[in-house]
């Protein structure tokens, strides 16, 4: 899927007419999550459980927090692409103690893609430009759980709708490349599976202050 997601940004470039600019921008950050819910069923008839999560982000650990996007920006400063965004999700020791895990996590990550729709102001402020953006797609963790009853589970799940808003403002470092620094905030909607008949239900919300560079051509 990360893959993917760059091809589409290279598609993009390639597509698009010289009268229009393609930016593909990559990122850094930090990124923290609110509480949320988690319910469903334990492994292995261990039956159904509803649990408040105090989610950790851990940006700075391996594997980090990062970005990718790529933006097709019209003579209006109207601009259409893809995001790929490696968040990550650990459930804390106490909760999973009380559901009987020993490990509970989204750590390669809770994957986010989405398409994009953005809107840009040049030189508003001298040569920082601000922007806005937002965008509907999939999130596609990776489900690294381990219950006391047995039950393993690692690996790619799609489990539901995800969305994103970003804010930020760019600098130009030359023609070719630029910095910039944003707020992004994601949200999705997961309903995934553990082996030996587990499911779990969780919205997944991410704050992040990202930094990074962009390139466009």
């Amino acid at each position: 899927m990360k893959r993917l997601i760059l091809a589409a940004g290279l598609s993009c470039a390639m597509a698009a007419p010289a009268a229009a600019e393609t930016e593909l921008s990559f990122y850094l950050g930090w990124q923290t999550l609110p509480h949320s819910r988690i319910s469903g069923d334990l492994p292995n008839g261990g039956g159904s459980y509803d649990e408040l999560v105090g989610w950790e982000g851990k940006p700075f650990e391996m594997p980090p927090y990062y970005g990718a996007r790529a933006t097709w920006w019209r003579a209006d400063n109207l601009g259409f692409g893809v995001e790929y965004t490696h968040t990550k999700a650990y459930a804390p020791d106490d909760t999973m103690d009380a559901l009987g895990f020993s490990r509970l996590e989204f750590t390669d990550g809770h994957n986010v893609a989405t398409v994009n729709v953005m809107k840009r102001w040049p030189e508003l402020w001298g040569k920082t430009t601000p922007y806005l953006g937002g965008g509907l797609g999939v999130a596609f963790p990776h489900v690294d759980a381990k219950h006391d009853s047995g039950s393993r589970t690692y690996g790619f799940q799609v489990t539901g709708p995800a969305a994103r808003l970003m804010a930020g403002a760019s600098y130009p470092i030359n023609d070719r490349f630029s910095v910039f620094g944003e707020y992004q905030f994601t949200y999705s909607s997961n309903e995934g599976e553990f082996d030996e008949g587990g499911t779990f239900e969780t919205d997944i919300k991410t704050n992040a202050l990202n930094v990074g560079i962009s390139m466009k051509f």
